[in-house]
């Protein structure tokens, strides 16, 4: 049984779907006679550039087009596997030899990009000087890599993916003359998948038609492609702008187990970003297509997790302790008339609140931190304090406890992660300072950031620094860690498994 992709694949220009910038021209040039020496078409596989140009070959030369027909007059090679200058020269030689029956001998190079640089220069030569009865036609996925000395001697055609309209008319029109049973949700998921290509749209619906013989469900289509549930998708986005890592992980673990490859867990979840595009997704989103062999699984891990969302108020994220901490400022400190209140702001020396403890006492965790940052004596201990936190000469005053019980009541995750870390305020500023990556990750995420500045008096600005643990770890290598449990790092030339 013929492959449907093959049965539907058009014989004439006219049957051509969905490429009117390319037939219109080409119909024209053969009614007028005027036929160029040599064309280039380009475009996206599957958008139909080498039916085209063998429904071309054929009628410019007037012969019946069948699928499986052979002309020795139309020559078909593929350029991935004919890469040498020596494949050129071999067709340079036979292209001086007339047709044998039809007007034209034309060659069709499929995948022309693969051409080697002095292959390029060997076909440069037959294309300044064409012999009159030859047709060079050049199809490439990649345009950008067929040297500019090539595409300025041919006639330039580029194909589009279809629209999703479009591509359903043209399945549904399939459907009703192959007798298939298949819903309406069933066949649009199906031209979604397919992203815009004839052929590989068509191939799914050959697929799915196979395996099921009777009605064809949305669901069918989902487990035959072994596809993910959308929820599962909006899941995974939900918990990645909420900077939810247990949740992330738990989610991918759960879905990768099911057989889903993480390729394709990938390129659902671009598509469903581009759905609806958001900025707290964009950092995902440049990341997801390079989730590829080798070590797919962790490559996908570090997308959601190497590059969380961050809210855009972050001028930039440190990546060691300095003297000098990148202070993430909100909009309510930033117009509040207190912020420059204090001798802080205004260049005098930080006055320290230290819950439970005073300047100069036995140094906390927190307190070694600070003297690992250059801080004067003056600047006393970080601590994890769990008292009240005065300063005389402050904005406001700041209750560690009461803002980490307020936070802990609008997401326990950011709370149990605040726990974790230790802070200082220095005035107007509240320090916060991560042990993990990891921790600092769902502090900066954008939801996560508005929760902590909620619960701030005004005036009080939130700066997120690296502990001193964490500025010693790299930084992929601490994510993984931080999730998988503690790995040890060896020189592996660059491979991190």
């Amino acid at each position: 049984m013929k492959a449907l992709y093959r049965k539907y694949r058009p014989t004439k220009l006219s049957e051509v779907i969905g490429q009117d910038q390319v037939v219109k021209p080409l119909e024209a040039s053969l009614k007028s006679g005027k036929i160029s020496h040599a064309y280039l078409f380009t475009g996206p596989r599957g958008c139909g550039k080498t039916s085209v140009a063998r429904i071309f070959a054929h009628e410019v030369n007037k012969f019946k087009y069948e699928i499986e027909d052979d002309y020795v007059d139309i020559i078909e090679i593929d350029a991935a596997s004919n890469t040498g200058v020596d494949n050129i020269r071999d067709l340079r030689e036979k292209a001086a030899i007339a047709p044998s029956k039809g007007k034209y001998k034309v060659y069709i190079i499929d995948e022309v990009h693969m051409l080697s640089k002095s292959a390029f220069n060997a076909l440069l030569k037959t294309l300044e000087e064409p012999p009159k009865s030859v047709i060079f036609i050049m199809a490439t996925t990649d345009a950008y890599k067929v040297p500019i000395t090539i595409t300025s001697r041919t006639q330039n055609y580029t194909f589009n993916l279809a629209p999703k309209d479009v591509m359903f008319k043209h399945l549904s029109s399939i459907v009703k003359k192959e007798q298939i049973d298949i819903d309406k949700d069933a066949l649009e998921l199906i031209v979604e998948k397919g992203g815009g290509s004839f052929r590989d749209t068509i191939s799914l619906l050959d697929q799915i038609s196979i395996v099921k013989t009777d009605k064809i469900t949305k669901t069918d289509v989902i487990e035959t492609l072994g596809l993910p549930e959308n929820a599962v998708l909006e899941k995974l986005l939900a918990a990645y702008t909420a900077g939810d890592i247990d949740t992330i992980t738990t989610e991918l673990k759960t879905v990768i187990n099911t057989g889903l490859k993480p390729e394709l867990l990938a390129e659902n979840l671009i598509s469903k970003i581009l759905e609806s595009p958001k900025p707290e997704l964009l950092p995902l989103l440049a990341e997801l297509p390079k989730v590829s062999s080798p070590f797919p699984e962790a490559k996908l891990l570090l997308a959601f997790v190497g590059q969380a969302a961050t809210a855009p108020v972050f001028h930039a994220k440190a990546t060691k302790p300095t003297s000098q901490p990148n202070v993430v400022t909100s909009s309510a400190a930033e117009k509040s008339p207190a912020a420059n209140a204090t001798g802080d702001v205004a260049g005098g020396n930080p006055t320290t609140e230290v819950a439970g403890g005073v300047a100069g006492g036995t140094p906390s965790a927190g307190g070694r931190q600070a003297d690992a940052m250059g801080e004067s004596a003056t600047t006393g201990p970080a601590t994890k304090a769990t008292g009240p936190a005065t300063n005389a000469t402050g904005p406001a005053t700041f209750n560690w406890q009461t803002f980490l019980t307020n936070v802990k009541s609008a997401s326990g995750t950011v709370g149990s992660t605040l726990e974790k870390c230790t802070h200082e305020q220095k005035g107007s500023e509240l320090f916060i300072y991560t042990e993990r990556k990891i921790y600092k990750t769902i502090l900066r995420s954008a939801n996560n950031y508005k929760i902590l500045q909620k619960f701030l008096p005004e005036g009080i600005t939130i700066v997120i620094e690296d502990g001193l643990e964490n500025a010693k770890k790299d930084q992929n290598l601490g994510q993984i860690s931080d999730i998988m449990g503690d790995i040890e790092e060896v020189n592996t030339n660059g491979v991190p498994f």
